[in-house]
């Protein structure tokens, strides 16, 4: 006798008994974008819905956010000048640095604050570090110096997690070290461990201002072609130190989500990235796409994948749809 597999499939109540793989909002960070100003509130073309904002901008987006019940935080620093070492992440009065200030003074422990720490944002040619000019890319190690620097900057600030996204080889052990020894021992580190030299970003780096002013990233950033390699990448960043794992980009890597759940016991995260959420956006807006529909299929699909937690700037979106029981 056949399988009837429509038996738990009849009706709704029955699907949602039987539902395997399911959203909350707990499971959500969502991107700011942190500029110099007053009153700065600028939305980025390439990214409907999305803003850079001054500090004081943003502590009311954070109120929205945790009006939304979305209490977690990944930031990004936009200076009003830039260096070849990215000297604004490295001071007590960068944007980040005030960022977190204000806004654990204004919310404190209701908003978990994460921060981006990288150096692309800050330098003036747009890569992830210090730059070994015969090389024609990053010095690794060079850029670990100053990696460590970032994050003391961002834990004496108050910040409640690290992500640094820079693919420096050694760059948990660095920060973990750099962190340990200046008493902040219990302070966690998001590394992007396995981070693809992607297509996909191409909107961020209009609203990060971030795109190199030469060359690319591919010798730090990976192939999108290796999955064995994608693999050892988390699985060294864990041997470091790394307390959260994360797979950048989302979309077009479930099966390197779904190789390196079932490698570690870490929690996992992906990061929905920009181009993902320009693609839903434009198909909503040019009427070929459900996107309340296909936005919810997609953010199921990273679950289903095995992460934990999702980055999206779709957050907003998924806590309406979430609330309104449209999951």
């Amino acid at each position: 006798m056949f399988k009837r597999f429509r038996r738990v499939r009849i009706n709704k109540t029955i699907r949602e008994l039987a539902e395997e793989t399911r959203l909350d909002i707990k499971d959500f960070i969502y991107p700011l974008f942190i500029k110099e100003g007053r009153g700065e509130r600028k939305e980025v073309v390439s990214m409907p819905g999305v803003f850079q904002m001054s500090i004081d901008e943003a502590l009311k987006e954070c109120e929205e956010l945790l009006g939304l019940g979305i209490n977690k935080i990944v930031l990004f620093g936009i200076p009003e000048t830039k260096d070849s070492i990215g000297s604004d992440a490295l001071s007590d009065e960068g944007i980040i640095a005030k960022a977190i200030r204000a806004i654990k003074k204004h919310f404190g422990q209701n908003m978990l604050v994460i921060t981006d720490l990288c150096f692309c944002e800050y330098t003036d040619h747009g890569h992830c570090g210090i730059l070994d000019l015969e090389l024609g890319s990053v010095d690794n190690d060079a850029t670990l110096e100053i990696t460590a620097r970032q994050a003391l900057v961002h834990a004496n600030a108050g910040v409640d997690m690290i992500a640094p996204s820079g693919m420096m080889d050694g760059a948990v052990e660095t920060i973990r070290e750099a962190l340990d020894g200046a008493g902040f021992v219990n302070l966690p580190i998001m590394s992007y461990s396995t981070k693809f030299a992607s297509a996909y970003y191409g909107p961020f780096r209009d609203v990060a201002e971030s795109a190199p002013s030469f060359g690319d990233r591919k010798s730090y950033q990976m192939n999108p072609a290796n999955r064995r390699e994608a693999l050892a990448e988390s699985l060294e960043d864990e041997a470091q130190g790394a307390d959260i794992l994360m797979i950048k980009p989302a979309l077009a890597y479930l099966d390197i989500v779904r190789e390196i759940r079932d490698a570690t016991l870490l929690p996992i995260c992906v990061y929905n990235v920009s181009g993902e959420y320009s693609m839903l956006k434009f198909a909503a807006n040019a009427g070929i796409i459900d996107y309340d529909k296909v936005l919810m299929e997609t953010m199921v699909s990273f679950k289903r994948a095995g992460a934990d937690m999702i980055i999206s700037y779709h957050a907003k979106d998924v806590a309406k749809l979430l609330k309104g029981g449209n999951s």
